[in-house]
């Protein structure tokens, strides 16, 4: 896997501490949610590269970001940034379905993944990264 990068090499942790912490400071199944998606999307693509963007969002990237991972009050949403691109035959996106570029999935808590589904949506994002870099 390649290494975590943070948003800018003013001092700052890595990306992949800043996200441990801030699973750890959720402290709640937020927390739990955000490090089992996380943990999906390593195993899916395991050359993922871990940032930290705007000011505190988790990204996972290769050749271009994947998804962010977002905590809200009462939901971890993962947003694909060409989602409204992938396949998506499991039905897994549930939110910003309306954009011509984006799509993402609310998680609440008690909701179950579909691990399957996730990481060959993740592997699909990924595919879509690299096509496009290998035309230009």
């Amino acid at each position: 896997m390649k290494k975590s990068r943070a948003e800018d090499a003013g001092g700052e942790a890595p990306a992949s501490q800043l996200i441990d912490e801030r699973i750890r400071a959720l402290g709640d199944w937020r927390g739990e949610m955000l490090a089992h998606l996380r943990a999906l999307v390593k195993e899916a693509d395991p050359e993922v590269v871990e940032e930290w963007k705007w000011r505190g969002v988790p990204v996972w990237s290769h050749d271009g970001i994947i998804c962010t991972g977002e905590t809200y009050k009462s939901i971890v949403k993962l947003t694909f940034a060409k989602g409204a691109a992938l396949d998506d035959p499991k039905g897994l996106f549930n939110s910003s379905l309306e954009g011509n570029t984006r799509r993402a999935i609310d998680f609440h808590e008690g909701d179950k993944v579909d691990e399957k589904a996730f990481e060959a949506l993740i592997r699909a994002a990924v595919a879509l990264n690299t096509a496009k870099t290998r035309k230009r």
